[in-house]
């Protein structure tokens, strides 16, 4: 995976997890608090999977760096 695409994924994850919380807690709460507490749980789990994302390979990409 390149290192671009990877930032990509980690920004998009990350801008995801963001529109989950503010729309958790701004406008959902109003009609249901059980779904605002589901959408802060799957919020939650996002980032270490954003990380994991963006991380992927960087050994990789460090390592040809160093080659070069």
């Amino acid at each position: 995976m390149q290192r671009t695409s990877r930032r990509r994924a980690y920004f998009w994850l990350m801008g995801t997890c963001l529109v989950l919380i503010v729309l958790a807690w701004n406008v959902v709460r109003f009609w249901s608090t059980t779904a605002a507490v589901v959408m802060s749980a799957v919020a939650a789990v996002i980032p270490p999977v954003a990380v994991i994302v963006g991380n992927l390979g960087a050994l990789d990409d460090h390592q040809d760096d160093d080659a070069g």
